[in-house]
């Protein structure tokens, strides 16, 4: 028997029973269409392998790739176990619940650009977010300092407590805080009768909610084994079943033989857990950089496109490159997986859009890290497209936020220099002009504005890339024409019958351009 099988067994059992039990889960939301991927993978698929199986290279044919499937399933059905719902951490399941703000009076944690008004209302929106989530009453309380062990004053807190004790039915408790101690958490618990949840919980909750693939999941489940909340519950349950345990005499104890205790086993699989999980994310980190290098071959350029939850980045990819299968919707973190889409720039040069997370003010920077292994693929872009709701209140505050993570990612200063920033929704203010300098204002809902971004970007990402506009002299009898067309963009033909040859205006790379004059040393070239 391989080492740690009887202790996976163990887990398994705890599931099945937590399962019978009826432990609540999250519903998993429907899959969203994949309209992309098709044109996408013909733009990546290396020349010659057709529209049938994925590519893989000449090496490995024969018994190593079925050793290579086999290896393949073996890795797909552990991670599937490793991210089934554990009982170690249940969702917190339905919810009628109060939302209480702390609004800061004065002092260094009072945010200049907001009021507790605005603040409510985006936790409010959070709440709603979740399904079988309901919001029973808003309540703003003031405070001096929210990190004190009952966050309000002594009076404050009797009458807030008074209140939420008069909610009919209510189950929680919202707490609008970025997060609170295990300490505060148990003495609000105690005080008010009902669970008290903070941003941290929430947000970590609508993340596993709206995580589809299993990369999104895996990060998701990531970032919480580092925070140690399923652990730290899995500890404390442990240590009473142990103490349990422990009063019993005779063999019961021991599970994995002599000297070892059950709360030494259950540590066990979980550190073993706690590896799988970290080689799940190499494998990601390293998927995604083959990937990468796949796009490099082809020299396509890719642009991020970045901003503050629900300010309307899909709506502006789908804009952009016209993809019918996407379907974005009006809810805060609906993008949590990263996807690519393929489009095409005025002078018909195609590019990769790459669709990310969303930012949320308060939002715990390392829940931002745990997706490192889907931001990283920032740092590999071209160019940054920040997406602005030029019609929010908090607009100002949201790419403050915004441009603070993206400093905090360690991104190559050229990408925030050059980032191209969109106030989207400007159909929504009547005879609206950015005053910010360089800013582009659009409305991805109706299109407008959207041909002066894409020059912009454009002319942004000839200058990222190194591309050059040039006109060559080719013979029409020749190759020439086929070549261009294969390996840059063409993006007009002048055709001289007279003499059997045409001009070709082209946008090209710079290891394409020194392949076209090593192939074709007597074409006459002209630079634009």
């Amino acid at each position: 028997m391989r080492p740690g099988r009887l202790s996976w067994s163990l887990l398994l059992r705890c599931r099945r029973a937590a399962a019978a039990l009826g432990a609540p889960r999250c519903r998993p939301l429907p899959a969203r269409p994949l309209g992309a991927a098709a044109p996408l993978r013909a733009l990546l698929r290396p020349p010659g392998t057709g529209g049938g199986a994925p590519w893989k290279g000449a090496a490995g044919a024969g018994g190593d790739e079925e050793e290579e499937e086999e290896e393949e399933e073996e890795d797909e059905a552990a991670l599937e176990e490793l991210l089934a719902p554990s009982p170690l951490a249940p969702g917190p399941g339905a919810q009628r619940v109060a939302v209480v703000h702390p609004a800061v009076k004065w002092g260094p944690q009072k945010s200049p650009l907001t009021t507790a008004e605005l603040q409510i209302a985006e936790a409010i929106a959070l709440v709603d977010t979740l399904q079988n989530w309901t919001v029973l009453d808003k309540i703003i309380i003031p405070t001096k300092n929210p990190n004190k062990k009952f966050v309000f004053g002594k009076g404050n807190f009797q009458v807030l407590t008074e209140k939420i004790k008069k909610l009919p039915h209510v189950t929680a408790v919202f707490l609008n805080v970025e997060r609170i101690s295990s300490l505060t958490k148990k003495e609000l618990e105690g005080a008010w009768g009902v669970q008290v949840f903070d941003r941290y919980t929430v947000v970590l909750h609508i993340f596993r909610c709206n995580a589809r693939t299993k990369e999104a999941k895996l990060q998701v489940f990531w970032y919480n084994w580092i925070f140690k909340n399923c652990f730290s519950a899995a500890r404390s349950n442990l240590k009473n079943e142990v103490s349990q345990r422990d009063q019993q005499r005779g063999g019961s104890r021991y599970i994995m033989g002599s000297g070892e205790t059950f709360l030494e086993t259950q540590t066990r699989v979980l550190k073993e857990r706690e590896l799988k999980i970290r080689n799940a994310l190499e494998k990601l980190r390293r998927k995604r950089a083959l990937l990468r290098t796949q796009r490099r071959k082809c020299e396509f350029p890719v642009v991020s496109i970045m901003g503050y939850t629900n300010c309307g980045k899909t709506t502006l990819i789908k804009a952009l490159t016209g993809e019918a299968g996407l379907q974005p919707r009006d809810q805060l973190f609906a993008t949590l997986d990263i996807t690519a889409h393929a489009g095409y720039l005025p002078s018909h040069m195609p590019v990769i859009y790459v669709d990310t997370i969303g930012f949320l003010t308060d939002l715990p920077h390392n829940l931002v890290e745990s997706f490192s292994a889907t931001l990283e693929e920032v740092a590999y872009s071209d160019l940054i497209v920040h997406v602005r709701d030029i019609t929010h209140p908090e607009t100002i505050l949201q790419k403050a936020t915004v441009l603070s993570v993206l400093r905090n990612l360690n991104l190559p200063s050229h990408l925030l220099d050059s980032m191209v920033e969109v106030h989207n929704k400007m159909d929504l203010i009547e005879r609206y002009k950015p005053t910010e300098e360089n800013a582009l204002a659009v409305s991805a809902l109706h299109g407008h504005g959207l041909e002066e971004l894409k020059q912009e970007i454009e002319k942004k990402i000839l200058t990222a890339t190194g591309k050059r506009i040039l006109t060559v002299n080719i013979n029409l009898e020749g190759p020439q024409l086929s070549w261009l067309y294969k390996e840059a963009t063409v993006q007009e033909i002048e055709v001289m019958p007279e003499d059997g040859t045409a001009r070709v205006k082209v946008i090209i790379g710079s290891s394409a351009f020194g392949r076209y004059k090593n192939l074709f040393p007597n074409s006459e070239i002209f630079m634009s």
